[in-house]
C-alpha cells in the first residue's frame, strides 16, 4: 500500500470477521443461495483456485468442499482469523493484493464480493497485474463487482486486464449468469491468460 494511502476496507466502518459472516448466515437461513460464486467457478473447470480478497473464506471453503485445491489471501487480519477458525487446514495468507507474490500459479483466481472496490485507490491496475501473474497458461481471472457512477467500470477493468495479458471470455450481470446489459449495475467477468 502506498505511504499515506488509506485502504477503503481497512479504513472503513464495515463488518469484519464473525460479524461479517452473520450476514451470509442470515441470507442462507432466509433461503438465498450464498454459494453462487463457487458454483460458477466449479462450472468453469479449474483444479486450483486462489481466492484473492478471500475475507472470511466463504468462497474458498465451499470450493474446497467441492474438491478443488484452494488458497485464500486477504489484507484484513480479522477476516483471516475467522477463515482460519472455520478451516484451519487451508492456507490463509495475509498480504496486499497490489504486491502479491506467492511464487506459484493457479488454474483460476477469483475476486468476489467487490474486492476491486475495496483496494487502495489507484492500485487497481497493480492488483489486476499481480493476481494475473498467479495464473498459469489458460488460467482464468473471475471477478465480480458493482459498477456505476464513481466506481470502476467494466470498460476500465477490461483495459486493466488487457494490460495484464488477459482476454475477455464472458461477462454476466450475476454469478448465476444473467445477461449483462445497459441496465446492469454488477458485472461478473471471466478473462483468460492465453500465453
Amino acid at each position: 500500500m502506498a505511504e499515506g494511502t488509506v485502504n477503503p476496507w481497512l479504513g472503513g466502518d464495515v463488518r469484519r470477521g464473525a460479524e461479517y459472516d452473520r450476514r451470509f448466515d442470515d441470507l442462507a437461513a432466509a433461503g438465498h443461495d450464498v454459494h453462487g460464486e463457487a458454483s460458477l467457478i466449479e462450472a468453469l473447470g479449474p483444479r486450483s483456485v486462489l481466492d484473492a480478497g478471500c475475507g472470511t473464506g466463504r468462497v474458498a471453503i465451499d470450493l474446497h468442499r467441492r474438491g478443488l485445491e484452494v488458497a485464500g489471501v486477504d489484507l484484513d487480519p480479522a477476516m483471516l482469523a475467522a477463515a482460519r477458525a472455520k478451516a484451519p487446514h487451508l492456507p490463509w495468507i495475509e498480504a496486499d493484493l497490489a504486491a502479491l507474490d506467492l511464487g506459484r500459479t493457479f488454474d483460476a483466481v477469483v475476486l468476489a464480493g467487490n474486492v476491486l472496490l475495496f483496494v487502495s485507490p489507484g492500485t487497481e491496475g497493480d492488483v489486476v497485474a499481480r493476481v494475473a501473474a498467479h495464473l498459469g497458461r489458460g488460467g482464468l481471472l473471475v471477478a465480480g463487482f458493482s459498477h456505476g457512477p464513481g466506481k470502476l467500470s467494466p470498460a476500465r477493468y477490461d483495459e486493466l486486464t488487457t494490460a495484464a495479458g488477459l482476454v475477455l471470455e464472458h461477462r454476466w450481470a450475476t454469478w448465476d449468469r444473467a445477461p449483462h446489459g445497459p441496465g446492469s449495475d454488477y458485472a461478473v467477468s471471466v478473462h483468460r491468460r492465453l500465453a
